[in-house]
């Protein structure tokens, strides 16, 4: 990997057309991250965070400067190897769960490995390894009208850590979750983290998040404000 660094932002602008001009929504930033970084991109709404979150996501590409995840330029990539980059290295963790209501849990977490063409067998231990991780083996047959909210949650981050990427994305992952189940929620991150080596990268302005986080990177009006190494609380 590139001078070590998994991800590595370099002077990044991003401009979005507004009527017959712009809103700039990130200006000249410059970041890195490595491998197994515990992070966070901090800041009120409206600072830039979930665009930044994008960016790294190769969901959308930069206006100015560049976003390289991987080793590769997210401005160069294709359709297909933006696709690519996301099936195989990245993923996501949404406030909204985005379960597939009419499947199992199981099948929702194995839906993100079709793509890879994994042996059925191999498939199988894999969701069932995902949802050991977080305590769900019991749910694997249930549907999501079934589970509580940090249930659904837990399920979502089955479903992105199944293929064990290197990188996840996580973007107000406890915004609908109540205090007991957003520090359940954090602690299974936490321990993923620290068993897989992936890189969590979360955009919130939740304080219980903030409490986890081993570095934090403060967002204001699309600017850096602060970059600094977290005093974290393992509650």
């Amino acid at each position: 990997m590139e001078n070590s660094f998994i991800i590595q932002i370099d002077h990044l602008t991003k401009r979005f057309p507004v009527g017959k001009g712009y809103f700039t929504a990130l200006k000249d930033i410059s970041l890195s991250f490595g491998r197994g970084e515990f992070a966070g991109l901090v800041g009120p709404s409206g600072s830039g965070k979930t665009t930044m979150l994008n960016i790294m996501g190769s969901l959308d590409s930069p206006s100015q400067g560049t976003a390289r995840v991987m080793g590769q330029s997210v401005s160069e990539l294709s359709h297909k190897d933006s696709a690519r980059l996301r099936n195989r290295h990245i993923g996501f963790i949404f406030q909204t769960f985005n379960l597939l209501p009419v499947y199992t849990v199981f099948d929702n977490v194995e839906f993100a490995l079709l793509l890879q063409k994994i042996p059925s067998a191999r498939r199988k231990k894999m969701v069932m390894d995902a949802l050991e991780w977080v305590g769900l083996t019991d749910k694997a047959h249930s549907r999501p009208n079934m589970l509580s909210g940090g249930e659904s949650q837990r399920v979502a981050i089955a479903r992105a850590i199944v293929k064990k990427p290197e990188i996840l994305l996580a973007d107000e992952p406890t915004a609908n979750l109540d205090a007991e189940n957003s520090h359940h929620i954090l602690r299974t991150m936490q321990k993923l983290n620290e068993q897989l080596k992936t890189t969590f990268l979360f955009a919130t302005h939740d304080e219980k998040v903030m409490q986890y986080l081993k570095r934090k990177i403060s967002l204001r009006d699309g600017r850096v404000e602060k970059d600094e190494v977290a005093e974290t609380i393992n509650l």
